[in-house]
């Protein structure tokens, strides 16, 4: 088989997995794992002194575990001519996110339907901060700035390490992830221990949250026109407290005409984030079936950008 369709076919066949059945709760996920060794380094290594160098050596020790294990078996498979496409298709398959993010977005929206204590049980699935308080408005605003950032966290970004580093890479940036989301936080607990896990995430979603914003205003700008959705991302996507988050958020804000941010509690402190936008209107199940439709369209055109940058290097080599 052509070299180009041995990349283009896993590709192809582990975001087709994702799209028809996402993580299933009975499938045994790596993610899961991640998170449990974490927890158990953290625990230990989380006390006393030198808590930053500990927390900079728990960061960089898991990821490099995770690309060199991941890339012996890759390469141990290939030297064999066996299995290789399928283990690619299968951490493509289980390093993508986007369906389960929308199917988790469009379940708070309906949990909110039923009762304001449900969607914020819901919406505590799929966002950090503390959520007991928290209006109707700012569930489906918390749901919907979740939907955007985690475009890039669950999808842009998992794809675009895939194309500069293979499958290694892009099961390494999960790990890169999930070190942020369970200890990149600047509270007492985590402050020190976890700065390292948090520059190393700002660093590797740098570009692909950049990109990702630019993915979900692309449609707009090319076929209605609408340059403002460019001048709207440039100057709000920096004032997010995070140099990537704003970014996929100001893209959505844009595209829905909406407001995002404003202070959050995590763990008991509150945070007190720029707001991203203007509009401090309601927000509805519409501007969530909108929302969706943008993440759609913007993980088809990654999917196709991946391939295409493909083709490219096997064309030209």
């Amino acid at each position: 088989m052509d070299s180009w369709m041995s990349v283009i076919l896993p590709l192809l066949v582990g975001w087709t997995l994702d799209l028809l059945i996402g993580d299933p709760a009975w499938l045994p996920h790596p993610i899961v794992w991640f998170g449990k060794t974490i927890a158990a380094f953290e625990r230990h290594l989380n006390k006393g002194k030198y808590r930053k160098a500990k927390g900079a050596f728990t960061a960089v020790f898991l990821i490099a575990l995770v690309f060199i294990i991941t890339g012996a078996i890759a390469y141990g498979l290939r030297l064999t001519g066996k299995w290789s496409m399928l283990f690619d298709a299968i951490i493509i398959f289980y390093c993508l996110a986007g369906t389960t993010l929308i199917r988790e977005v469009r379940q708070v929206f309906l949990a909110l339907d039923r009762s304001l204590d449900e969607g914020r049980r819901q919406v505590a699935r799929i966002v950090g901060r503390d959520t007991k308080e928290l209006s109707a408005q700012e569930v489906r605003t918390a749901a919907l700035e979740t939907l955007a950032e985690n475009l890039s966290d669950g999808v842009i970004a998992p794809l675009f390490w895939l194309a500069i580093l293979g499958t290694p890479g892009m099961l390494a940036y999960k790990m890169v992830n999930t070190l942020d989301s369970m200890i990149g936080y600047k509270t007492d607990r985590y402050r020190d221990f976890g700065c390292w896990a948090a520059r190393i995430d700002d660093f590797a979603n740098y570009i692909p949250a950049r990109l990702t914003a630019l993915l979900m205003i692309l449609p707009k700008v090319v076929i209605k026109g609408k340059w403002s959705l460019v001048s709207f991302v440039l100057k709000n996507g920096r004032k997010h407290a995070s140099p990537n988050s704003g970014y996929p958020e100001a893209a959505l804000a844009a595209i829905l005409d909406c407001r995002f941010g404003g202070p959050h509690y995590y763990f008991g402190e509150v945070f007190d984030k720029p707001y991203i936008g203007e509009n401090d209107r309601s927000l509805t199940t519409d501007d969530m079936k909108k929302a969706v439709r943008v993440n759609r369209t913007a993980e088809v055109l990654m999917v196709l950008l991946v391939a295409a940058f493909y083709l490219l290097l096997y064309f030209k080599g």
